[in-house]
């Protein structure tokens, strides 16, 4: 594993669980006051947030923040804390995304669907078991959403700041569901384009994990529009590099270290870059084998002749020289005066953090 210089200090990560925490217990007595049985429905909730997560889109609009304010700015409570309810965003749409996916782990523990299917076992209760545990956590995640909202105008952050916000605020939220929307239909139209997954990859996971969070930290701190500019192009640039970075742990990531089954994607039918250039570059045999195993529990025989078509193919050193081009056009899209130095510091770590990860 690449080692990577800590892109926040660490106590500003410290700063943003304990604001995490206070509004999820704020939110989570209201909730209690309903029924304790769906307070500890919320409780899961807490525990998703809380329990892990590398913090990525909190931490890149902290960035956003940092590029625009003097290098010995103290981050103040408000934004820290407005930053913060980017992680409930982050939990919603993981939690949809485990239903989708039909995924039985998320950080090498049961997703929160499954968790709450367990206990409608356990009980014994009426109905079908899986049926409610999809349904209580699709409303687990809405729950999630709307704690977002009220965390981020809630925060503190003066007027001014939140209006100039709260746009890629609610651009960023339309983007990760219409991408999610067309990454569904990709997978179920059997898409084999590369076109489509590009586009996948720059709204469900571009836009959301990267440029957005960017773009809000700096409209936080009322950063001039040469700054947002060059922050939203490395964000566009870095946030496509993570997601290949992502394709690429999904066939041949460790299961101990990504905290999902090896060859998820390739089980779950995911149309990835990876996917489609693998399937144009690749004999016409092993093409019509990967377009045969895609979407099925193959087993750990065909997973492995799937790989190495995937590397034998040349998809796999094309997506990675990708990634470095991607990479390389980020970091010089920050590379201007628009950008200050102890911010270009940061994001060069957070880009190094992306791209070279592990899980």
């Amino acid at each position: 594993m690449v080692a990577v210089v800590t892109s926040t200090r660490p106590d500003d990560a410290d700063r943003i669980l304990d604001s995490l925490r206070r509004h999820l217990d704020q939110r989570r007595g209201i909730v209690a006051g309903v029924d304790d049985r769906v307070d500890r429905l919320a409780g899961l909730l807490s525990d998703f947030v809380l329990g892990g997560g590398k913090r990525l889109r909190p931490r890149f609009a902290l960035a956003g923040w940092s590029a625009a304010s003097p290098a010995d700015a103290v981050v103040p409570d408000h934004i820290i804390t407005a930053c913060a309810a980017l992680e409930l965003i982050q939990a919603c749409a993981l939690i949809h995304d485990d239903i989708v996916d039909a995924s039985d782990t998320r950080r090498g523990h049961p997703t929160v669907h499954r968790s709450i299917e367990a206990v409608h076992r356990a009980e014994g209760w009426g109905g079908d078991a899986g049926r409610y545990g999809v349904s209580q956590a699709i409303l687990v995640g809405d729950l999630a959403l709307t704690w977002a909202d009220e965390m981020f105008v809630t925060s503190g952050a003066d007027p001014a700041a939140l209006a100039r916000s709260l746009g890629p605020w609610y651009a960023m939220k339309t983007e990760v569901l219409a991408g999610q929307m067309l990454d569904i239909l990709a997978e179920a139209s059997g898409a084999t384009d590369e076109a489509t997954p590009a586009r996948v990859n720059r709204f469900k996971t571009a836009a959301y994990t990267v440029e957005r969070p960017l773009h809000i930290g700096a409209a936080l701190a009322g950063a001039g529009a040469d700054t947002v500019s060059a922050l939203r192009e490395f964000g566009v640039a870095i946030g496509q590099a993570f997601q290949l970075r992502d394709d690429m742990l999904g066939v041949y990531g460790d299961p101990e270290v990504t905290g999902k089954p090896s060859g998820d994607d390739l089980r779950e039918g995911k149309r990835t870059l990876l996917l489609a250039r693998g399937v144009a570059l690749a004999s016409a045999d092993d093409a019509d084998f990967l377009l045969s195993v895609t979407g099925t529990d193959l087993d750990a025989a065909a997973l492995e002749r799937a790989r190495r078509v995937l590397v034998d193919s040349g998809a796999v050193a094309s997506v990675e020289a990708e990634i470095d081009t991607l990479t390389v056009r980020a970091l010089d899209a920050v590379s201007s005066e628009a950008i200050s130095d102890h911010g270009r510091i940061t994001l060069r770590a957070l880009a190094e953090a992306a791209t070279r990860r592990q899980a």
